[in-house]
């Protein structure tokens, strides 16, 4: 197939672009920045007129300012929601105007448009807690489901925290839990819905390649884990102590607002993949976390 990816050189795409390609994809990146970094084979674009050939026969849309870094200002806010919508908007635009738009739009969602659940099971009819990153995801998503009245299948990814060693929240983790002065954070009951950057890859790969699936899917391991259990699962890995929590108080005075990334309970169920037939590689955390630490 031919596949445009936006936001090819972030975390996700830095790991998808080449395995498409490994597998006989024709990937074209569109990218803001000029001759970026990715795999050998991979065509880049820094604006859609310069995309030559066939039309795409899938659009894979990961773009978006991270959501992590800084607090959430009123001025960061619309960051987060222009960055989404606008790449979002202009990749529907750009379909409308073809007479044979791309056949897909498997476009990037999060786990935050579920908002607060406590301990409940989160599948993907579960009610969401209003908040700022449920509308954020909900803005998202609705941009892309606009790709449906041009008859495009449109796929949406709610994507729980992506391990990997080289990026992401682990790798802003792994410096204090290596000196071993990690610990829980807040009371660490809170759920944790992570997946390994291996899985969510081939999620997306499965979602492009797969002509019945359409709608919402959670992405995340089908073992959510506490807080408290990713904190002893990552110090037995590394064997280092994880003796020193981080009081709830403190988090919402160093980041503010922004501590709810690190503080909300999601305990999220990929329940439609499971039941259409996906198979994680990494269903467990200690496993995963072994694999990628060594």
């Amino acid at each position: 197939m031919r596949i445009l990816v936006t936001g090819g050189t972030g975390f996700i795409g830095q790991a998808l672009c080449p395995k498409l390609t490994q597998d006989g994809h024709d990937v074209i990146v569109w990218s803001r920045r000029r001759n970026p970094e990715v795999a050998a084979g991979v065509t880049t674009i820094q604006q859609l007129d310069e995309l030559t050939g066939p039309n795409p026969d899938a659009v894979i849309n990961l773009a978006g300012a991270s959501i992590a870094d800084g607090r959430w200002t009123q001025e960061r806010k619309r960051v987060l929601v222009d960055s989404r919508l606008h790449i979002t908007g202009k990749l529907v635009d750009w379909m409308r105007a073809m007479e044979t738009p791309p056949k897909a739009l498997i476009s990037a969602s999060a786990v935050g448009y579920y908002g607060e659940q406590g301990d409940r099971i989160i599948t993907e009819d579960t009610t969401p807690t209003p908040g700022f990153t449920h509308d954020l995801c909900v803005q998202w998503e609705n941009a892309a489901l606009k790709a449906k009245a041009l008859g495009v299948r449109v796929g949406l990814v709610r994507t729980g925290v992506v391990l990997d060693r080289d990026g992401g929240a682990l790798a802003k983790m792994l410096p204090p839990f290596k000196m071993g002065v990690g610990g829980r954070l807040g009371s660490g009951q809170h759920y944790f819905p992570w997946i390994h950057r291996a899985d969510i890859v081939a999620i997306y790969q499965w979602l492009v390649e797969n002509e019945q699936a359409s709608g919402p899917y959670n992405a995340s391991a089908p073992n959510p884990v506490t807080n408290a259990e990713f904190t002893r699962a990552l110090g037995s890995v590394l064997k280092r102590p994880t003796l020193l929590p981080m009081p709830e108080p403190v988090l919402r005075l160093l980041f503010g607002e922004m501590s709810e990334l690190l503080l909300v309970s999601n305990r999220m169920m990929p329940t439609r993949l499971l039941e259409e037939g996906f198979e994680f590689r990494y269903p467990e955390l200690k496993p995963a976390l072994q694999a990628i630490l060594g």
